[in-house]
């Protein structure tokens, strides 16, 4: 299968650090990869309303909604790249992920079937030069990524606050020439992670 990109820019800002890291990187792909790019604040989507409970979810009427239902099917490698608010992802992402549920149950989109096996990837700009100040936006992706049975590629984090910080970021640079050459595994909760990892003897 040709590979095709989707990459969802959930940003409140156009060309902020987080778009300029997520394009660094895509620079590196083949030539034959597909790529398209959505801004979230050109498609906005409207509030999410949960409806499981109410009967059976229609197809969306909504002309956003159904545009990126449609390009997510499409993508073989979908990318949130998202600034990181308050710890975690954007309004702007939290809400396309919300609309996640309701195309679990779209009648004929299969979408857990059609996501299944395929990756989810992050890029992300914080103004702290400590990536571990992102790990709820890390938790958000990767536990998505494994309730749909996907690949998690992981979160490629830059410095940056004022635009154009994250392209001082040497460091930053470098893990995003080869970001998307690795071989991304199957995502697991992060719990399975603490379950299997090896127990530390306590001192007597």
């Amino acid at each position: 299968m040709t590979r095709r990109f989707l990459f969802v820019l959930g940003s409140a800002r156009r060309d902020g650090n987080t778009e300029s890291l997520a394009r660094r990187a895509a620079e590196q792909l083949p030539a034959d990869v597909e790529q398209r790019w959505l801004r979230l604040t050109e498609h906005p989507l409207p509030d999410f309303v949960d409806i499981r409970h109410d009967g059976p979810v229609q197809p969306a009427e909504d002309e956003n909604v159904r545009l990126l239902l449609d390009a997510t099917l499409a993508a073989t490698d979908i990318v949130i790249a998202s600034p990181v608010y308050w710890y975690s992802v954007s309004g702007l992402t939290k809400r396309y992920l919300d609309y996640w549920s309701d195309w679990l149950r779209v009648p004929g989109a299969d979408f857990r079937a059609t996501l299944a096996g395929r990756t989810l990837w992050g890029v992300s700009a914080l103004a702290d030069d400590r990536a571990e100040v992102g790990d709820p936006l890390t938790g958000t992706l990767n536990n998505s990524a494994a309730y749909l049975r996907m690949r998690f590629g992981g979160v490629l984090f830059g410095n940056g606050s004022a635009r154009g910080d994250v392209l001082k970021d040497t460091e930053a640079l470098a893990r995003a020439a080869t970001f998307f050459a690795r071989e991304p595994a199957p995502a697991r909760f992060l719990y399975e992670h603490e379950r299997d990892a090896p127990s530390v003897p306590t001192a007597v």
